[in-house]
């Protein structure tokens, strides 16, 4: 199977406090509701903005607020402003918890990350889902994935049957 029609992209991340979360808009038109701006200082207290639009995908569809701990999530491949501090689409985002750890990336035909730190085990028990929340009917492997799990072995890489695994098909397009 040839998994090169699928577009693989990298993803950065960035973990900190949200200070602020306002509505904000595209170009000159009003800001709806529909899209955040959204600040984060990360622990070094260095500040990076956020756009979360509707097709950002929010683990476990927690509601975002000031004073949460977030990891987010961006496409390194996408084309971004070159302003300080920086501002990025975010792609996804997730609320630290005790626990639960989220991986976001590039997984291949053997479900191993791109950078070899994680490999996924389906156990036929995982739920595969889109990003909204629809079971996902092809397989996971070789695309842009949001893992889920809350244990791994310590071996290179690390193994784990994660706990959720949503696919994300716009960055899938072929």
């Amino acid at each position: 199977m040839n998994q090169t029609s699928f577009k693989r992209s990298r993803f950065g991340s960035v973990t900190g406090t949200i200070v602020e979360l306002v509505p904000t808009r595209i170009g000159n038109r009003r800001a709806d509701g529909c899209m955040l701006f959204i600040t984060v200082e990360d622990m070094d207290g260095n500040t990076v903005n956020f756009v979360v639009t509707p097709s950002t995908y929010v683990v476990d569809f927690e509601t975002l607020a000031v004073g949460m701990m977030c990891t987010f999530w961006y496409s390194m491949d996408a084309p971004m402003p070159l302003i300080y501090p920086p501002q990025y689409n975010a792609v996804a985002a997730a609320v630290q918890k005790n626990g639960r750890m989220v991986d976001v990336g590039y997984y291949d035909t053997s479900l191993v990350n791109e950078d070899q730190t994680l490999q996924l085990n389906l156990d036929g028990s995982v739920e595969v889902r889109t990003t909204n929340n629809q079971y996902f009917q092809g397989s996971p492997t070789g695309r842009n994935l949001v893992v889920t799990y809350d244990n791994s072995t310590r071996s290179i890489p690390a193994q784990t049957t994660p706990l959720k695994i949503v696919v994300l098909c716009d960055f899938c397009g072929r």
